[in-house]
């Protein structure tokens, strides 16, 4: 049901270029996924996104079965055509966003153990489950599913951090069981399932992970646990010792990592998949990448600038506006300045990641330098 085929492996590095293959397309690799939230990129259509180079996105199954529920999707067609984005999606378990915006949850050992905790929106109680988690998704239908996670904080205890690992592996298990019975059954039968590494920065526990996991032989493989505060170098030297540790003919995903920088290091240590909310995210607040640095448009500096927000790039949002119409869209408080920015944003990253496919193809991913990520002084 997914095929990932390596086109072309880099030289001087990890780095591999290749092609997913799903039952709704075909995206890149390295690939950069834009995150659709509740159901949507936000403030973006789905042919905006497309314009962007987006061959893949994220949808995020906390928010999702919360509202407006799974079954209300399954119900009207699954994820794709609920969203209007007729492409490759992924849906994450949701186990990051139980763990950082639950103000009270409990983990049990009832029938393999779940985890019931506060929903954000009116304080119901939750009990999700391995088996719950893969029915959500697969009712939702996405192409790639993740399984059900026990992510802890950087700074938990070595106790919080070896239950978690325990935890995650055990659901793991759990998660292709229900798969399984979900795809015999004939409920989101293209869905495939990827199993996530934790084990914070520890290289034990890291390697620990990687090898029960691969036991599984799942369809593809996650990192997560990273970019939750460890730091640019102790991240790098958790992907380098643990990436190898993978099957090298599965993708594999290092989650919720977006800064050109990390990313460019991760793809030479063979990650192939990210995804970030750091382009929509910024781009409602003002803030664009560029080549030469990020941009703050809310800048009085800008208001007579007659130039397009980045001269080399060829997004709609360069292509017609001026710097000075982007920093009056803000002042005013127009939806339309958010909406351009964040299509600059998206199609930044989709042009990194072609600089990158381009390199590895090229056999000089080793001279690439990523784009500064201090704001840009070159005015």
């Amino acid at each position: 049901m997914l095929d990932f085929a390596i086109r072309h492996r880099d030289a001087s590095s990890a780095a591999r270029l290749g092609t997913v293959t799903t039952a709704h397309g075909t995206f890149e690799t390295p690939a950069f996924m834009a995150v659709g939230t509740r159901g949507s990129i936000k403030g973006v259509t789905p042919d905006q996104a497309r314009a962007t180079g987006a061959q893949i996105i994220l949808g995020n199954t906390y928010h999702l079965m919360l509202r407006p529920t799974a079954e209300v999707i399954h119900t009207l067609g699954g994820l794709q055509k609920f969203s209007g984005w007729n492409g490759p999606m992924l849906t994450d378990s949701g186990g990051f966003q139980i763990f950082s915006l639950s103000d009270l949850r409990e983990f049990d050992d009832q029938k393999g153990g779940g985890v019931t905790f506060k929903s954000h929106i009116d304080g119901s109680p939750i009990r999700l489950t391995p088996a719950e988690c893969m029915r959500i998704q697969h009712l939702l239908g996405a192409d790639i599913t993740m399984a059900f996670d026990d992510c802890p904080p950087a700074d938990c205890t070595p106790e919080r951090l070896n239950a978690a690992l325990d935890r995650t592996h055990r659901w793991a298990e759990l998660c292709k069981i229900a798969h399984e019975k979900l795809l015999a059954d004939g409920i989101g039968v293209h869905c495939n399932l990827f199993g996530i590494v934790q084990g914070g920065t520890s290289l034990e526990l890291r390697a620990a992970s990687a090898r029960a996991l691969s036991a599984l032989d799942l369809p593809g493989y996650a990192l997560g646990g990273l970019a939750v505060g460890e730091g640019h170098i102790r991240m790098v030297d958790t992907i380098r010792h643990t990436a190898p540790l993978l099957p090298d003919t599965k993708p594999r995903y290092l989650m919720g990592v977006g800064y050109a920088h990390d990313i460019l290091e991760a793809v030479k240590l063979g990650i192939d998949m990210f995804d970030c909310v750091l382009p929509t995210r910024n781009g409602r607040n003002g803030l664009a990448f560029t080549y030469d640095g990020p941009r703050r448009l809310r800048n009085a500096k800008y208001t007579n600038d007659p130039r397009p927000l980045e001269e080399s790039c060829d997004c709609y949002c360069c292509r017609n506006f001026s710097r000075g119409y982007l920093r009056h869209m803000f002042s005013v408080e127009e939806m339309l300045g958010p909406t351009l920015i964040s299509i600059h944003n998206l199609r930044f990253f989709q042009r990194w990641m072609i600089d990158i496919r381009t390199a590895i193809k090229e056999n000089r991913l080793a001279s690439l330098i990523a784009p500064p990520e201090e704001l840009a002084t070159t005015e």
